[in-house]
């Protein structure tokens, strides 16, 4: 099968990754990864971008297919159920705004900069080598590392989900493509 530019931008996911580990200011990147998939939905009114660009999904699915890494099990009903995947939507843009908030205390100088990445949103990993400052103000700083750490989550939980089930096993509950999966149905005019 004939391959396209579109087949390797795993490569670009696991860039991202890489590059914040050294520089937390390469997590501003990532809001590629929100917003080209919210356009496509709102002005294609398609998953598109979830169904060929999404290079998390491509990454899960050369780990979990080509390298075998994955039991490659179907995925639980109830974790393809609407109550499960609008409810982790909504933990997670909680989670998002947590994360907004914190970098808006650190611009009004009410708290400081914080040098950690949260994973899960429980475990706090000193992250201070990947930042020294910048003529940014830290608030700049304090959003790369709170996106980086929503970042690593979503890929720790889909490689978590990839392991135990199917290679793109995170692509059911992504909270991106539970968001123009609604975006797409409200367009095109279908019950949600």
């Amino acid at each position: 099968m004939k391959k396209h530019w579109y087949d390797y931008l795993w490569i670009a996911s696991l860039l991202y990754l890489v590059l914040g580990f050294f520089n937390i200011l390469f997590a501003w990147l990532g809001l590629l990864c929100f917003f080209i998939p919210l356009l496509f939905a709102l002005v294609g009114g398609s998953k598109g971008y979830c169904n060929r660009y999404c290079g998390r999904g491509q990454l899960f699915g050369l780990l979990g297919g080509r390298f075998g890494l994955s039991r490659k099990k179907d995925v639980p009903g109830w974790m393809k159920s609407k109550v499960f995947r609008y409810g982790f939507l909504i933990f997670f843009f909680a989670m998002f705004f947590v994360m907004l908030w914190n970098t808006w205390l650190v611009f009004a100088g009410v708290q400081d900069l914080k040098q950690v990445v949260t994973l899960l949103w429980t475990f706090k990993l000193p992250w201070h080598w990947a930042y020294h400052g910048t003529l940014f103000a830290p608030g700049v700083a304090q959003f790369a590392f709170g996106f980086y750490s929503v970042m690593l989550t979503s890929t720790v939980l889909g490689l978590v989900t990839m392991v135990l089930f199917k290679p793109r096993s995170w692509c059911v509950y992504c909270p991106m493509g539970t968001m123009t999966q609604l975006i797409c149905k409200a367009r095109n005019g279908r019950e949600v």
